[in-house]
This record gives structure tokens, sequence and C-alpha cells, in this order.
């Protein structure tokens, strides 16, 4: 895959988290909007840092989000909500990473943990002054 092809977002059709745990915290009423549901900005931000942390083990530096692609937020999340961001890898660029991030509730009053948003998150490996700079590469693993 190039650093030019789209990415799609996979459908997770099961019912558990994908990927890494990144993040977890708690929906508090702060993180609320006029309705009473916990604002879609603040989610969005709890993925992102999740995603950050991922994308910075992944590149070994200090990364940045240049884009969100295919948010797709499927159910409100409410105060008290325990919020879990999970990370999978897409793809390594030459000086990017693209995370799959999902973002899961448990309810107070839920057995089973429910998808409520994931999207795409793409970040760029920075030097100290904050240039682009490529990906450190991980060398395979040769058992003899």
């Amino acid at each position: 895959m190039t650093d030019t092809q789209a990415v799609r977002a996979p459908l997770n059709t099961g019912e558990e988290p994908q990927g890494d745990l990144c993040i977890r915290t708690l929906a508090m009423p702060a993180d609320t909007n006029a309705n009473g549901d916990i604002f879609g900005g603040w989610l969005l931000s709890q993925m992102d840092i999740g995603g950050g942390i991922f994308a910075s083990k992944i590149a070994k530096s200090r990364t940045v989000t240049v884009a969100i692609e295919a948010m797709n937020f499927r159910k409100p999340v409410y105060v008290g909500d325990l919020v879990s961001v999970h990370a999978n890898l897409v793809k390594v660029g030459r000086t990017s990473v693209t995370v799959h991030l999902e973002a899961w509730v448990l309810r107070r009053k839920e057995l089973c943990a429910i998808l409520v948003t994931d999207g795409n998150f793409t970040y760029v490996s920075i030097d100290d002054q904050g240039h682009p700079q490529a990906v450190q590469r991980q060398e395979p693993l040769i058992i003899t």
C-alpha cells in the first residue's frame, strides 16, 4: 500500500473491542453538551490522545495528528460511562502512521461493552524541531 492510497475504516461487527487498549477514562458531567450527553468533541479528543500514544510507540518518536477520516458516531456516551479507546495499526507510511481507533463504553446497567465511535486517525512522526521525519522501521527478527 502506498502513502497516497485511501484507507477505509474496517467495520467491527464483533461484540468486543479490537486492538490494543490505549486509554480508559470516565465520562463526567463537565464533559456534556447542551442536551446532557457527552460532547462529541470530548470523545474525539480522548480518541486522539489514545491514538497518539499508540502512534508514538509505533514511530518511536513524537507524533502529531494530521488527519481524521471515516469517523462513525454510532451511539451516544452518557455521564458515568467508562470509555475505553482501542487501536489497530492500519498502515505505516514513510513519515506517517494510520491507526483505526474504536471507542467503547461500559454503562452502569449493561453487562457488555458497546461500540460508540470509531474512525481512522493519521499521525506524522516529527523531530525535535517539529519537522516530519521518517518512521523508524523495526528490523525483522531473524531466528537462526
